[in-house]
């Protein structure tokens, strides 16, 4: 265990390398942290956490600079998450509140934490595997056509046209559409085919295969395996941290155009709680110089999908997290409210 002074110290060369990307040497710390020892005793504690792997020397120069380890140590016992200031709060209020749809909230979502933190931005669009049903509805486009809408309570949309076997008449489609709300409406996805199933015997014979055919249709809606879906946004943002990048950042670029190594990176979205991934505890080599911060939001207690952010190892981490975890928050809000 590193004595509180120790720590003290490692927290004071974070906060310095990440605001000068300078290597911090034992006199600057003396000079810009009220650490109350002698820059001998800095110096033999900086010598200490070097022993255990917290700093490296990155050249002959006096100065340290703090490894992934150093980095984890910082965020899990030394980093608050750094509170949004009123105006902040206000101002993410009001660019999220003018969207007009759900592609409209992840789109603004993307651009906003992109803004903020200065760097990638990942937002997963709500999974519909974690939503619930808000309302179908059902409309006659012809005698045997007919659009099935699937509304969630996150505020997607789903829409398919289904060519029925039989002409349906409007008498059976709006049983058909009140039987169906009765027994899906707020329920999960998961639950909606044990609900359903014996659904067709409520019809008059003729109709069963029309019936059975639309509750096909919204089935294949719920189980669509191309529903993970992200925006990503503030690519341009690496390239005002090339020299945080060993070589260049093309490995990290390559990741980022991989849709499943984000999904992997974000995590489970079932999980609300905050995730801080440190450079080589990305799994994906290509994002070892990189740090994943992450967090579920959604529109009640339990998250629907994650965001985040991408930037370099040398990153402000409570102000990062404080603003991923705000932007959440409000999306949340949103959700629940659409």
């Amino acid at each position: 265990m590193l004595s509180e002074r120790r720590l003290q110290v490692l927290r004071a060369i974070v906060q310095d390398y990440v605001g000068t990307e300078e290597p911090v040497g034992s006199k600057a710390l003396t000079e810009r942290h009220n650490l109350g020892v002698s820059p001998a005793t800095v110096r033999n504690d900086m010598a200490a956490l070097e022993d255990e792997g917290f700093i490296a020397q990155p050249h002959t120069s006096a100065g340290r600079i703090p490894t992934d380890k150093g980095y984890r140590l910082f965020v899990d016992k030394l980093a608050g998450v750094k509170p949004m200031t009123g105006p902040e709060r206000r101002a993410i209020q009001n660019f999220l509140d003018g969207a007009v749809d759900l592609d409209d909230v992840v789109a603004r979502t993307v651009r906003l934490l992109a803004q903020l933190t200065r760097q990638v931005a990942v937002v997963q669009y709500p999974s519909l595997t974690r939503s619930t049903v808000r309302h179908v509805e059902l409309l006659s486009l012809a005698p045997a056509r007919v659009m099935l809408v699937l509304i969630t309570d996150t505020g997607r949309v789903e829409q398919r046209m289904v060519d029925c076997p039989a002409p349906f008449g409007d008498g059976p489609l709006a049983d058909l559409r009140a039987r169906l709300n009765s027994r899906v409406a707020g329920r999960r996805f998961t639950d909606v085919p044990r609900l359903v199933e014996d659904l067709p015997e409520a019809f008059d014979h003729e109709d069963r295969g029309t019936v059975s055919t639309v509750l096909s249709t919204l089935l294949e809606t719920l189980v669509e395996e191309n529903e993970e879906r992200l925006m990503i946004g503030g690519t341009a943002n690496l390239t005002r941290f090339g020299h945080d990048f060993p070589l260049t950042i093309r490995p990290v670029l390559e990741a980022l155009e991989e849709q499943v190594v984000l999904l992997k990176l974000l995590g489970e979205a079932g999980d609300s709680g905050m995730t801080v991934r440190i450079g080589h505890e990305n799994a994906y080599e290509g994002l070892n110089s990189t740090s994943v911060v992450s967090v579920g939001y959604g529109s009640g207690n339990e998250a629907v999908a994650k965001l985040g952010v991408v930037g370099p190892t040398r990153m402000d981490y409570p102000g990062t997290m404080g603003a991923v975890r705000a932007v959440a928050r409000y999306v949340g809000q949103i959700l629940a409210e659409s």
